[in-house]
């Protein structure tokens, strides 16, 4: 019967590990402190720094300015923007006026996705 007994109160007693989990975590935290990892500091592509000329229908949107890609995406979205190009029904549909018709190869309405590939077309 003392068997039955001593078994009855381990289990009745609680367990360890739940005390073992919290010098772990305050470690942990402890060595995450004292060795701090070090930012590497992000390089920019020059790639895409690199001015390009465009070239004669991008120019009538954009100016004659040689600009990095990025720059020139942005000038092509505030030009879309200033003259109310973005279709209303679906936003990343973009509707052609006359400068962005010849500029999109004759399409009335391109997807905004499209837009990388037609500005690589038409740089230097």
């Amino acid at each position: 019967m003392a068997k039955a007994v001593k078994k009855a109160a381990k289990k009745a007693a609680p367990k360890k590990a739940a005390k073992k989990a919290a010098p772990k975590k305050a470690a942990k935290k402890a060595a995450k402190k004292a060795a701090p990892k070090k930012k590497s500091a992000r390089k920019p592509n020059a790639a895409f720094m690199a001015p390009l000329a465009p070239s004669a229908a991008l120019a009538d949107v954009i100016g004659t300015k040689s600009l990095p890609r990025t720059e020139i995406v942005k000038k092509i979205w505030d030009y879309i923007k200033k003259n109310n190009l973005q279709d209303k029904k679906n936003r990343r549909m973009i509707n052609a006026d006359a400068k962005l018709k010849t500029l999109f190869a004759g399409k009335a309405q391109i997807s905004m996705f499209d837009l990388a590939k037609i500005v690589s077309k038409h740089v230097k």
